[in-house]
């Protein structure tokens, strides 16, 4: 991790990041964000052509950026689901009450042309607040 006063970045092992110029998660002040995270664990893609098994390793993978910075799914105050086809909608989002049911961050599901990588139907996006532990 990387820091400054009042930033810290923290990369994955993406090698989008390096090519593109883009930390996996930054917190500044009180808040964390994590960019689109996709379902791959190192260079290999997990649940091809299935919306439901993307969605969880997407989440995981987003949620193990946040653990870096000492947060879990309780800190999670907004989720963003960007999706290739409208039918995966519930699969997608009953991954996602799996994972944030009990803490109901703000959501919003955007359905996109495409992704980097055409076999990806799912890339998701989180934001946190630090205080979240202490309410």
């Amino acid at each position: 991790m990387t820091q400054t006063p009042a930033v810290q970045r923290v990369q994955s092992s993406s090698p989008w990041e390096e090519q593109f110029g883009f930390a996996r998660g930054v917190a500044a002040g009180d808040r964390v964000h994590v960019a689109g995270t996709m379902p791959f664990v190192g260079a290999v893609l997990h649940g091809e052509g299935d919306p439901y098994e993307q969605a969880k390793v997407a989440f995981t993978n987003a949620l193990a950026v946040l653990e870096e910075f000492g947060l879990g799914a309780e800190s999670v105050v907004r989720t963003r689901m960007y999706l290739t086809h409208t039918r995966d909608v519930d699969a997608v989002g009953r991954a996602h009450k799996e994972f944030f049911d009990a803490v109901r961050p703000a959501a919003t599901v955007v359905v996109v042309s495409g992704f980097v990588d055409s076999r990806v139907l799912v890339e998701v996006e989180l934001e946190a607040f630090r205080g979240a532990r202490e309410q």
